[in-house]
């Protein structure tokens, strides 16, 4: 599988190139690097490279704000963390930060100039109904009221519905487990709770420890079905496994991680397009120690990822990205519950969203003035 043709991918694996652009080429480049969130990254970038001077004079602006968003967008997680450190704390319950708010709640570079859309907690099934009065009593809401949506979530997820914050406008995302209770693999998740690592200065929050982090990320990343943010969360593979690699002790330790948790296959894939897109550097042994799928299976999940793995954006698609998009999105729900019970959720959605549609057709045809 050949590297991705895209602009974006160039930039960043190949800054000196960025001197050769014409103007078009880099209203292009910041089109791309916005679709996929990764704007304010690209600044960063080349900022610490020293490249920043070579970017074209119109699109500086575009990227230095960029930047400028993403770092008050880590002042707002560093915020929210410690509000929901308020809310929780009297409840004794120990909270763990995923994703982008343990990225910066951590102070790991691969929060430089990423963005966030919302925060995600993990805490204990059998503390999900306190941890939610919990927050509700300070400020947060929930949403998706209707009673088959709160059935979804609350029976067959690893989460509850998102919870929005009445004042901020924040949404936090509860979980319980990183992969829902119905999924084909079956997460240790009780081993998630060993080697938690301690956010300074908070006495109930934590992160993963360094394995977990990254096997979280690939689950997260290889588990989605709408890979808007895909590229996104890539790059946040690529750089956890460019911080933590430098300790030759984190591979052994991924493996055998990898193993006990029961996310041998996530890890696979993060590896594969890792290295193949970003020239992530790790060693063979680690490669050739994680089991992938059979050939027939390999050579299909490059044909889907190699174009679902770009920016969602015109220039970056081919006649063949509409299908492998939709052939991932299936597999996510395939991944995600048993066949019987996905047709009866798609076909529950399905008649939901056309109700919605015929609600929403006769309130149009009843506000048209009489003929």
């Amino acid at each position: 599988m050949s590297p991705l043709p895209t602009l974006i991918l160039q930039a960043f694996l190949r800054p000196e190139c960025l001197s050769a652009l014409v103007p078009a080429q880099w209203d292009l480049l910041v089109r791309q690097a916005r679709r996929a969130n990764i704007l304010g990254k690209l600044a960063v970038d080349l900022e610490v490279r020293g490249d920043i001077g070579e970017i074209f004079a119109t699109a500086r602006p575009h990227l230095l704000s960029a930047a400028a968003i993403a770092h008050q967008q880590g002042r707002a997680i560093q915020w929210e963390a410690r509000c929901i450190h308020e809310a929780l704390a009297p409840t004794g319950v120990p909270v763990v930060l995923l994703k982008g708010a343990a990225y910066v709640m951590a102070g790991l570079p691969t929060c430089h100039g990423r963005v966030f859309s919302d925060v995600d907690i993990l805490v204990p099934k059998e503390s999900i109904a306190e941890v939610e009065t919990a927050l509700a009593i300070n400020g947060w809401t929930g949403s998706y009221h209707s009673t088959y949506d709160q059935r979804y979530y609350r029976k067959w997820m690893h989460e509850i519905p998102p919870m929005h914050h009445r004042r901020r406008g924040t949404v936090i995302d509860v979980h319980h487990a990183i992969l829902p209770e119905t999924a084909r693999i079956k997460v240790n998740t009780a081993a998630l709770w060993q080697g938690l690592v301690a956010v300074l200065g908070y006495d109930n929050l934590y992160v993963l420890q360094p394995t977990d982090m990254v096997l979280h990320s690939a689950t997260h990343l290889f588990h989605e079905g709408e890979l808007h943010n895909g590229l996104r969360d890539l790059f946040d593979l690529d750089s956890l496994l460019r911080h933590f690699g430098q300790s030759a002790q984190f591979w052994d330790a991924l493996v055998s991680r990898a193993k006990h948790l029961g996310l041998e296959r996530p890890l696979y894939y993060a590896l594969r397009y890792t290295r193949l897109l970003l020239d992530t550097p790790m060693p063979r042994t680690v490669i050739d120690a994680v089991p992938g799928p059979s050939l027939p299976v390999r050579i299909i999940m490059d044909f889907c990822y190699s174009r679902a793995l770009r920016p969602d954006h015109t220039s970056c698609s081919d006649i063949w990205t509409p299908m492998a998009r939709l052939a991932l999105y299936v597999r996510s729900h395939w991944l995600r519950m048993p066949l019987l019970l996905l047709a009866y959720h798609l076909t529950r959605k399905a008649l939901a969203t056309e109700d919605l549609g015929s609600n929403k057709r006769d309130k149009v045809a009843g506000d048209r003035p009489a003929a």
